[in-house]
């Protein structure tokens, strides 16, 4: 084995683990009312054991991994996949586990790979291309449906062009949009994320990967 080489991410972690891919801006700051909601949201995550994913820098990503550790026992896991870009030079330090990537595809990828449910907070370009790239592949089925949580405002003006103009053009079938979910609220989130961990530890993992995860709509 080439040592320099990192062992593949499943090595280290819990077998069949339910988790949680947060994503969103490495921008937000300490204070901010953003960090403080996903702070809480993850906070609540970690309560129930369940682990989280995120990018692992700054921001949006370590107020989850943050509040996660806050709020989680040793029994669930804080994992960031870190990639070098100007504002993200190293992850932070609310980490169990991390892997560092140089291609965002490798990273989506891998992102998908451990996740069950996807919650998508205020972010930039990188945000919108993790957010479509996930869409994209439970449309083509490449991966089993899971919900995609679309926390926060900005994302509301998103869904109604994406109606307007995709949906309404011909350009995706209704079926495309049932996984995907609105909020404004923690609550909201949380009642989504919960229902869906319910339904993983009643039918198994392997139930999941074959029928799909999630009952929507």
């Amino acid at each position: 084995m080439n040592p320099n080489k990192p062992f593949p991410i499943e090595t280290e972690l819990i077998p069949d683990e339910f988790r949680v891919a947060i994503f969103g801006s490495a921008r937000i700051k300490p204070g901010e009312p953003i960090y403080q909601r996903v702070f809480d949201l993850a906070r609540e995550v970690g309560k129930r054991d369940i682990d989280i994913v995120t990018g692992g820098g700054p921001g949006v990503m370590e107020a989850a991994n943050y509040g996660h550790k806050v709020g989680s026992s040793d029994e669930s896991q804080s994992i960031g996949l870190t990639i070098e870009l100007p504002f993200e030079s190293e992850g932070n330090k609310h980490l169990d586990i991390k892997r560092h990537f140089h291609k965002f595809s490798e990273r989506l990828d891998t992102f998908m790979k451990l996740s069950n449910v996807l919650v998508v907070m205020p972010g930039g370009i990188g945000t919108a291309l993790e957010l479509f790239y996930a869409w994209q592949l439970i449309q083509v089925q490449h991966v089993p449906k899971m919900p995609i949580i679309l926390h926060g405002e900005e994302w509301h003006h998103l869904t109604d062009w994406v109606h307007k103009d995709m949906l309404d053009g011909g350009y995706i079938d209704q079926k495309d949009l049932d996984c995907v979910y609105c909020v404004k609220h923690n609550h909201e989130a949380l009642e989504i994320i919960f229902d869906a961990y319910d339904r993983y530890k009643k039918t198994g993992k392997e139930t999941f990967k074959k029928y799909g995860k999630y009952g929507l709509r």
